[in-house]
């Protein structure tokens, strides 16, 4: 089960470090533009993914993975941000979930949490939030990428993963 565990880190890590890359290939103003009328610019995603992860795993085996003091709507709204405003709340949720599965066990696996009030197993929920991070992460580098046009480079991890 560890090796589950690690399998879902290393995923979580990967799709962190593509968004990264995304960040870096941008100019600040296009961190914060957006695309269309309805849309959503890099840094909505990266508030909102920030935003998300911090909700969904702080006391995340005791409480619901809403909480109360969430402002949810307030992630869609346009912003400004300076690169490292960004920076500094994209780490701000995703250390909230390392650190949260650093205390995670073998046994927690089958353990149930609740996240806006249905249940679920830890592995459910673990799964459930990879592919929320990683359908925003693809949303930020598809951005980043028609931002780039010609100019962009592509975003590959090593064949043996990220040394972390």
């Amino acid at each position: 089960m560890a090796d589950i565990l690690a399998a879902i880190e290393h995923e979580y890590r990967r799709y962190k470090r593509l968004a990264e890359g995304a960040f870096e290939q941008v100019t600040e103003a296009q961190l914060t533009q957006i695309p269309a009328a309805d849309g959503n610019s890099i840094a909505i995603l990266a508030w909102h993914l920030s935003g998300n992860l911090k909700s969904r795993f702080t006391d995340f085996l005791i409480s619901d993975g809403e909480k109360p003091w969430r402002d949810r709507e307030s992630e869609f709204v346009p912003r400004e941000a300076r690169r490292v405003e960004l920076l500094a709340q994209w780490e701000a949720g995703w250390a909230v979930l390392f650190g949260t599965l650093a205390g995670l066990k073998d046994d927690s696996l089958d353990q149930r949490v609740t996240i806006r009030g249905e249940g679920l197993t830890v592995l459910q929920a673990l799964l459930r939030s990879l592919a929320h991070a990683s359908y925003h992460v693809g949303q930020i580098v598809l951005l980043a990428k028609s931002f780039r046009g010609e100019s962009w480079h592509s975003l590959s991890i090593p064949r043996g993963g990220l040394r972390t």
